[in-house]
């Protein structure tokens, strides 16, 4: 499971992440300036973002661990526009019902969806996110497992001919998910190939599709193809798709 104990509500952490998001380095000083917070609390957060592998320490500084653009970790991914995917999340709520069996993947929009799930009665709940059904647990939702074997470029999610074929034998009302990437002509994209296979297994077997897409995903493409905007029934989003699509490219 991922470590998630970085702390979420602490917007000075999540400043300097950001901050190096779009600065790729800076140093202690840039950082202290920029925030009015002390040196010496730099340096803690910036050592509590080396831990999860966010940052890389530099001498006098740090550096944005770019190792994280190909295969991004949970805990990089829910870092990113949580306020956003929290609101997604949110939204989303209005396509769940009392009594329904719900798919989700293993991303980190579900898996802030599963802290709103609590206020249905009578719901299950089926995911391959090793951390989404550990909350849900902890929210004493009914959840399953798809099993599986831990991914080795994702460990956070569960994946493989185990996971595919469980996902088989049951049907869902719903099946909430995100992906790495849309791009302008509606093709959905994630460079996790495996995760990819077991959301088309959760697709085939779900009466109701619902893509969760913050605006970050948008005017991207990725290595591995998903599916379309013709194979799934809603998109909840943070911006308005239809004004996204309408948008004529330079």
């Amino acid at each position: 499971m991922a470590n998630m104990s970085i702390n979420i509500k602490d917007n000075a952490t999540q400043d300097i992440l950001r901050y190096l998001q779009k600065a790729e380095t800076a140093s202690i000083e840039e950082i202290a300036s920029t925030f009015f917070i002390s040196p010496s609390s730099v340096r803690r957060k910036l050592n509590v973002l080396q831990e999860k592998g966010l940052v890389v320490r530099t001498h006098g500084g740090a550096r944005l661990n770019r190792n994280e653009d190909l295969f991004p970790s949970f805990s990089f991914r829910s870092h990113q526009n949580s306020f956003e995917k929290k609101k997604i999340a949110m939204m989303s709520t209005e396509f769940i019902k009392d009594g329904d069996f719900i798919f989700l993947d293993g991303s980190t929009s579900a898996f802030f969806l599963a802290e709103y799930l609590t206020h249905f009665k009578n719901i299950k709940v089926m995911t391959n996110g090793i951390d989404t059904i550990s909350i849900l647990s902890k929210y004493n939702i009914e959840a399953y497992s798809t099993g599986g074997k831990i991914s080795e470029t994702n460990r956070s999610v569960l994946v493989g001919q185990n996971a595919i074929n469980t996902v088989a034998h049951y049907h869902a009302d719903i099946f909430l998910f995100s992906a790495q990437s849309m791009d302008r002509e509606g093709n959905i994209y994630d460079c996790f190939e495996e995760e990819n296979f077991v959301r088309l297994a959760m697709m085939k077997n779900a009466s109701q599709k619902v893509f969760l897409c913050d605006d970050s995903k948008l005017n991207r493409s990725s290595v591995f193809r998903l599916c379309g905007i013709q194979d799934i029934d809603q998109i909840v989003s943070n911006t308005d798709i239809k004004a996204y699509f309408a948008r004529k490219v330079d």
